[in-house]
This record gives structure tokens, C-alpha cells and sequence, in this order.
């Protein structure tokens, strides 16, 4: 079941990054790819995303992502082994809220994300260990 979420995260390579779209091959961005993601599986987002600045995560404490992901996704204990397809939440710096998303995409020695990222588009990034201890929190689609 997770592995269809890759083989369709690496059908989003390539799509521009564009703030607060979802359209895979017309723009995305982080939270866009995994609406997309969310909508090719079930048909229909669960909840409308509210507007939000490029700079949404840099003022103001409110775990809005992290909360949204615990309405929807399933969460998985840190210690549980990664899966493929499991949804990455970053906290970009060390105290500042979750504010990035990715796909899991490869596990072990060339462990890799799928995310949209800002002046590359979708791209499939090596999980390198600066952007593992950035992990906030994982989950699984439901």
C-alpha cells in the first residue's frame, strides 16, 4: 500500500514549485505534493487548506501542520522502521515549527525524499543526516 504513495510522488518529479498549488506538472508546493497525493488516492482532500504566507512558520509558536497531519495521517512511533511511502514532517530549524513535507522514498544506506522545495520544484533528495535530524514526525497515509 505504500509503495503505490512512491510511484505516485515520483510522478510529481518535475513539477514546478508554485506557493500554495496542488497541480502535479503545473506547480506544487510542500503541502500541495501531499494534497495531490491525498487526492489521487481517495478522490477528495479531507479538509480545505487555509491561505497561507511563504513565511507562514517563521512568527508565531501554532503546530498548524503538525496538527493538520495528526487529523489525517497515521502517526508512526520514531522507533517504528521506515517504510517507504511514509509523509516526513521537517521542522527546518532547530525550535521553529513543522513547516516542510516530503515522501519517504528509499530506506537504508540510499534512504530519499520526494518534496517540493522552493526554487528546485519536486525533487527526490537524498535523506541526508542534516535533513534526518530535522524529522519531526512520520506518518502513513490511512
Amino acid at each position: 500500500m505504500t509503495a503505490d504513495v512512491v510511484d505516485m510522488a515520483r510522478r510529481w518529479i518535475g513539477t514546478p514549485y508554485i506557493h500554495q498549488h496542488s497541480a502535479n506538472g503545473a506547480g506544487t508546493d510542500c503541502l500541495g505534493l501531499i494534497r495531490g497525493l491525498w487526492r489521487e488516492r481517495y478522490g477528495s482532500e479531507p479538509e480545505v487548506a487555509p491561505a497561507y504566507t511563504p513565511d507562514w512558520g517563521e512568527c508565531g509558536r501554532e503546530e498548524v501542520l503538525l496538527a493538520g497531519a495528526l487529523r489525517h495521517l497515521r502517526p508512526v512511533h520514531a522507533a517504528a522502521v521506515e517504510v517507504p511511502g511514509e509523509v516526513l514532517l521537517f521542522r527546518m530549524r532547530q525550535g521553529g515549527v513543522a513547516k516542510h513535507l516530503g515522501v519517504l522514498s528509499e530506506t537504508g544506506e540510499h534512504a530519499a525524499f520526494i518534496h517540493a522545495y522552493d526554487r528546485h520544484g519536486v525533487v527526490e533528495s537524498p535523506l541526508s543526516t542534516p535533513w534526518r535530524r530535522r524529522i519531526a514526525a512520520r506518518f502513513l497515509f490511512p
